[in-house]
């Protein structure tokens, strides 16, 4: 099989890595992929957002999968795409791809159908959006549209409020993903990811993750696309895990049936788990990231397989297999992300890492010139660690990060911190 990986990120590196490991699959293309991907798939010079140019090269390649790795394409359409010339993609159509392109819709939809999730207003006037907000604190107000991860803003003060809603509304920092805002209220308690193949009819849950999005230790900072992740989570246990199926999962896939949404792909759910109840904070059309780079690592299970499977909708005769190890993934960043950063440091010491044992390094924003490698984005590298003790997988890569160096890297030093308590 000759498979097409679009898009350039740690994610798309990861899933390349297993996609790799199929013993159905040839020939691996990555679009634009990066420094990483280099090493063992071909990459090719077209951005994932010209939809056009993946479709004239699967055709012209004859290429038998292509996976989606980033939103954007899936929002614009490229499945559907894709399906009008024959070709396999994995991925949900451009309709359904709407729970994650719109905050607006899947609040709809959970309050229609009764899925667990924050109260809610929706506002597309400014001033309204801060009177409402004063009387609301804390609250957290939400664009729209897609906004990479940094569209919401937790506000705990009127200032707070004015300043998110000017920012969204007023300077449009999102553009057009900011003119309509939602507002909820705050929920105390603790993040979990919950991704699920979906085809349509059945569901498989993949193993809890717990992302870190806030930029600094102690979720201080703004928020960025993510600076760690690992799996399993404790904090999901097997009694929050059925109440995640039953009031979350299968009532939304009624739902979509019910509004004639086809679902196919990956599901992913950010979910806050309160007192042991779940409540979603927000559906997401594909895989995680970095949640993919600290679950696939643990998948026994042929993930290209998987992928057919849930595209032929026979999901229901696949069995997941895991290894039983936690994961721990975490992110190095450049100087000044999720603001303004430079780009072109070079990166040293990656080389050490290959003899270390249990530990995996994807490359997200990176590029390879001559020898070298180049950071070349605001997430450049990806750090995972494997053991079956959790805080020794923490140790391991953290470990192996002090190896790493390039000019005004940054990164989280308490990544899987919040689940030793559950574990004690």
């Amino acid at each position: 099989m000759k498979v097409l990986i679009v898009g350039g990120g740690g994610r798309e590196h990861c899933l390349a890595w297993k996609i790799k490991q199929s013993l159905k699959v040839k020939k691996i293309y990555c679009a634009p992929g990066n420094g990483g991907t280099s090493s063992f798939a071909q990459n090719i010079d077209v951005p994932a957002s010209d939809l056009e140019s993946l479709l004239n090269f699967a055709l012209k390649e004859k290429i038998d999968l292509t996976v989606i790795g980033p939103e954007a394409p899936l929002v614009e359409g490229i499945v559907d795409l894709f399906e009008e010339k024959g070709l396999k993609i994995f991925g949900p159509k451009e309709e359904a791809a709407k729970l994650e392109a719109s905050k607006v819709f899947a609040k709809q939809i959970m309050k229609k159908y009764a899925i667990p999730t924050a109260d809610f207003c929706i506002f597309d006037d400014p001033y309204k959006a801060k009177k409402f907000a004063e009387k609301s604190i804390p609250c957290v107000v939400k664009a729209d549209g897609l906004a990479q991860g940094k569209g919401s803003i937790i506000c705990k003060s009127r200032e707070g409020v004015e300043e998110a809603v000017e920012l969204m509304m007023i300077e449009k920092k999102f553009g057009k993903a900011g003119e309509r805002i939602v507002i909820e209220e705050f929920l105390e308690g603790e993040e979990a990811s919950i991704l699920a193949f979906v085809d349509g009819e059945s569901y498989l849950l993949l193993v809890p993750s717990q992302d870190h999005k806030p930029v600094f230790d102690n979720d201080e900072g703004p928020n960025t696309g993510g600076m760690g992740a690992y799996a399993p989570a404790p904090l999901v246990n097997g009694k929050i895990m059925v109440k995640i199926k039953e009031k979350i999962f299968a009532p939304l896939l009624k739902a979509l049936k019910k509004e004639n949404i086809f679902f196919r792909g990956i599901l992913y759910a950010g979910l806050m788990i309160k007192n042991e109840e779940p409540f979603v904070l927000e559906f997401n059309v594909r895989f995680g990231d970095p949640e993919t780079q600290a679950i696939l690592p643990k998948l026994k299970t042929d993930l290209v397989d998987l992928m057919l499977e849930t595209i032929e909708g026979k999901l229901e005769k696949m069995k997941l297999d895991w290894d039983e190890r936690f994961c721990v993934c975490v992110v190095l960043a450049s100087g000044g992300y999720p603001g303004k950063y430079e780009k072109g440091k070079k990166i040293e010491g990656l080389g050490k890492l290959n003899s270390l044992e249990d530990i995996l390094v994807f490359h997200a924003g990176t590029k390879k010139v001559g020898n070298d490698y180049l950071s070349w984005g605001g997430r450049v590298l990806n750090v995972v660690g494997l053991d079956f003790d959790l805080k020794r997988a923490q140790e391991k890569v953290y470990e192996a990060i002090k190896n790493i160096y390039f000019e005004k890297m940054h990164y989280r030093k308490d990544i899987a911190c919040k689940a030793f308590k559950y574990l004690e």
